[in-house]
């Protein structure tokens, strides 16, 4: 498919929800939802953008380029990257009711993730050797999280966030797992997957797929074909695989909450593919895994 792939519910292509300087602008009354957000915005070089975060706590991510973040008297500079493929980023953390700025010098695009949240907390920044690298699954299941806004790395009111990179040919976001509701195996949280596709060595642009997918008394029905600023909202239901196109490196951020009064990733595996995860401790991590290469790495 094309540019003008057709928008659905669930499944936004890019530019279907830009306004202004963002090329992407998910809010819980444009999602149909109440706690999770999601802005992209594309800054020129020498320009800035002042903003209120109101009542969501909001994460400023470069994934490419850098900037600076002001909040206050208070001013953080963000390395950021050349590419969402090389590495985790620094980043900082905005609290509600919050003014604050984002200007660069070069020029760059940043996601402003977001929360409803009720608790007040500080204006901070938390350089990229801090963020926690993981690799998850093995063998054609192999992918690369970075930790940097989960429960157990990072403090926050409602926002939980990471980032996914799925070399080509591979499979992530699975088995097919599901949080939509309140129980001791699981946490109900709304979730955004926001996707970024690496261009082969010739420069062809690349593509994956993503599928959703419900129960009896909830049913959803989503499969994708996805490209580079395309988004995927999931509600509730299972949700994987994310699939990249062999010759294609796969990237994604997850920005999920919910309105739980514990802040809490906890999941439920599809039961018919959860099986899958048994086969992982036999079979080795893909060898193009870490990218790029990082010594502090665990295995999951």
């Amino acid at each position: 498919m094309t540019a003008d792939k057709l928008s659905s519910e669930y499944y936004l292509p890019a530019g279907a929800t830009a306004d202004g300087t963002c090329t992407v602008s998910i809010t819980p009354e444009s999602a149909g939802w109440r706690e999770s957000s999601l802005w992209v915005i594309e800054l020129a070089a020498d320009e800035g953008i002042s903003l209120e975060s109101e009542a969501d706590e909001i994460i400023v991510v470069p994934l490419r380029g850098a900037a600076s973040v002001s909040s206050g008297r208070q001013r953080y500079m963000l390395r950021g990257r050349k590419s969402v493929f090389d590495g985790p980023t620094d980043f900082a953390y905005v609290g509600i009711d919050s003014e604050f700025s984002i200007d660069t010098e070069l020029g760059g695009r940043f996601a402003l993730l977001g929360a409803r949240a009720n608790r007040a907390l500080p204006f901070r920044y938390i350089p990229a050797e801090d963020v926690a690298v993981e690799l998850r699954g093995s063998g054609s299941c192999s992918r690369q999280v970075h930790n940097f806004a989960t429960p157990e790395t990072f403090d926050a009111d409602a926002l939980i966030a990471c980032e996914v990179i799925t070399p080509g040919g591979n499979w992530s976001s699975y088995p097919p797992h599901k949080h939509d509701e309140t129980s001791a195996d699981e946490a109900e949280l709304e979730e955004i997957y926001y996707f970024e596709i690496a261009d082969s060595a010739t420069g062809t642009p690349g593509f994956g797929y993503h599928r959703v997918y419900g129960t009896d008394a909830r049913p959803i029905d989503v499969t994708a074909e996805v490209r580079t600023g395309d988004t995927v909202l999931v509600p509730h239901g299972y949700h994987g695989p994310s699939i990249a196109a062999p010759g294609y490196d796969m990237y994604y951020l997850n920005v999920m909450a919910g309105p739980g009064p514990d802040r809490a990733w906890k999941i439920t595996d599809d039961p018919a593919h959860a099986w899958i995860r048994e086969t992982w401790p036999d079979t080795p991590v893909d060898a193009r895994l870490p990218l790029p290469r990082r010594p502090r790495l665990e295995k999951s």
